[in-house]
């Protein structure tokens, strides 16, 4: 089991950007990583998968032409940045984990963090 940590939300205007991670002490090296968000009344998002390796990564729908994943393996770290942020995407932005090595295209994740707080507003 991997602990995650997610870090870098905030409050940011429409049309901004912001780039959110994910980490781990424990290391990140072995897993495929995705971002979801959750927002209150809804259900999970998945936004983004990358493999284990970060040669391969997939961006749904819900962030497709603004948002991109990225990893530094090195610094056990996981991005999503956040492009041309519109209010709608004010939602808790969480990172999972798992050594499935589709679970990064599936969406299918065991370990989760406790998520990141993003809020576009005016």
């Amino acid at each position: 089991q991997v602990q995650l940590v997610e870090s870098g939300g905030g409050l940011v205007r429409p049309g901004e950007s912001l780039s959110v991670s994910c980490t781990s002490d424990s290391g990140l090296g072995n897993y495929c990583v995705g971002w979801f968000r959750q927002t209150p009344g809804k259900e999970r998002e998945f936004v983004a998968g990358i493999s284990a390796s970060g040669f391969s990564s997939y961006v749904t729908d819900v962030g497709k032409d603004r948002f991109t994943i990225s990893r530094d393996n090195a610094k056990n770290t996981v991005y999503l940045q956040l492009n041309r942020l519109k209010p709608e995407d004010t939602s808790v932005y969480l990172c999972a984990a798992d050594q499935d090595l589709h679970s990064y295209l599936s969406g299918e994740f065991q370990n989760w963090g406790q998520g990141t707080q993003v809020t576009v507003s005016s």
